[in-house]
């Protein structure tokens, strides 16, 4: 997996944040979609987005890091230091 500094969520939306903390519960794009009260086509576009952004390869990569990082994402925003 791609090195990432936490420090890096920054450049995520606050949706994107959204979308990027329930990868860990394995759930697909429909279901997801469904949760979030968003489209499946925009959780993809979301999905892409953090990929991109992370410089990650794969949603995989995205769940394991997000999973990773839960107390964090928890913690958001303060424990992502925004400005």
């Amino acid at each position: 997996m791609a090195s990432v500094e936490r420090s890096a969520l920054r450049v995520l939306t606050p949706r994107e944040l959204e979308v990027f903390s329930v990868l860990p519960d394995g759930e697909g794009n429909r279901e997801l979609a469904r949760r979030l009260g968003i489209a499946e086509r925009t959780v993809k576009a979301h999905l892409t987005s953090i990929t991109r952004k992370l410089g990650l390869r794969s949603r995989v990569e995205a769940a394991l890091l997000s999973a990773e990082w839960a107390d964090d994402l928890r913690r958001e925003p303060q424990g992502l230091d925004r400005p």
